[in-house]
């Protein structure tokens, strides 16, 4: 349900309810970057990233969103050096401990989605209590993508369903999209109606790639630390602009007529990806972190993450 204030935000935006992605799925990229050209440690930018996910989250919440999941720590980030691995693994447990409260009274349900191999003890003992306080919520749902890798979810998907077949409890004729789909860490959750990806770069980075399918895409050069609701909106707006086919045709379109025009949506949207190093800006545990210990920082509102 939409609140009030969002329904004010809306109606500023030009927006109705019905035009909104029930379900964002967010690339958090840039936190490195955002730290190395402050002359900082990368963990910093990591930390800056609360506020985002402060504003995002809040922003999620009083537009009625479903569901929000954002890509926190890939497979690919434990080449990273083992000392911001651990950095991040510490950002992930306080997060876990120090916001459960607020969680729980914000109604809203966190869930994860990623192997849970690997991760560290302390980690998963505060997860599963937040994962447990949380399940009744009926608010937003917070889903974190953690040691997550889209082409490693299909291919154990494959292998439960070809273990299956090899113990004569399925037929290989009896797979198909559905029970593919049930193989998978998003079983029973609506696919991404709407994917952002911060920082600039075109690539999806082995993210979610088979409910990926029909998502659109929105992709800002605003480096994770700085993303805020102005920014969701942005792409809130450029989303109900698209007219979604599903392979399909459509006959008449709808323009959406926005406060944001068009000039301003564009400018925030990039049509080609700067350089870059190379992904390790990507996915960090963005904003698992005291406010207070990042450089420099809003005063939050809230006890917000």
């Amino acid at each position: 349900m939409v609140a009030s204030e969002g329904l004010e935000r809306l109606n500023r935006l030009g927006l109705d309810p019905s035009q909104l992605p029930r379900h964002i799925a967010i690339i958090m990229d840039g936190n490195g970057r955002w730290a190395q050209r402050r002359g900082l440690p990368r963990v910093m930018g990591h930390r800056r990233g609360v506020a985002s996910v402060r504003a995002v989250v809040e922003e999620g919440c009083r537009l009625g969103l479903d569901q929000l999941t954002l890509y926190c720590l890939s497979v690919e980030n434990w080449k990273r050096p083992a000392r911001e691995v651990q950095a991040l693994m510490k950002l992930f447990r306080r997060f876990l401990i120090t916001e459960r409260e607020e969680l729980a009274r914000q109604r809203i349900r966190l869930t994860m989605i990623g192997d849970r191999q690997g991760l560290p003890s302390a980690v998963l003992d505060e997860l599963d209590k937040t994962l447990e306080l949380t399940a009744a919520n009926e608010g937003l749902t917070l889903c974190l993508a953690v040691n997550y890798g889209g082409r490693q979810e299909i291919v154990e998907a494959a292998r439960r369903l070809a273990r299956a077949v090899e113990q004569g409890r399925l037929a290989p004729e009896e797979i198909d999209a559905a029970q593919f789909e049930g193989q998978l860490f998003t079983r029973g959750m609506r696919d991404p109606d709407l994917l952002i990806r911060t920082a600039g770069e075109m690539r999806v980075s082995n993210f979610l790639l088979w409910q990926m399918s029909y998502a659109e895409l929105h992709v800002t050069p605003t480096l994770w630390p700085d993303f805020r609701a102005d920014d969701l909106d942005r792409a809130l707006v450029d989303y109900a602009r698209r007219q979604r086919k599903f392979g399909g045709l459509v006959d008449t379109p709808s323009p959406v007529q926005s406060a944001v025009t068009l000039s301003q949506a564009d400018s925030n949207t990039t049509s080609g990806s700067p350089s870059s190093d190379d992904e390790q800006d990507a996915h960090g545990l963005a904003g698992l972190a005291d406010p207070a210990a990042a450089s420099p920082a809003p005063t939050p509102t809230t006890s917000w993450f």
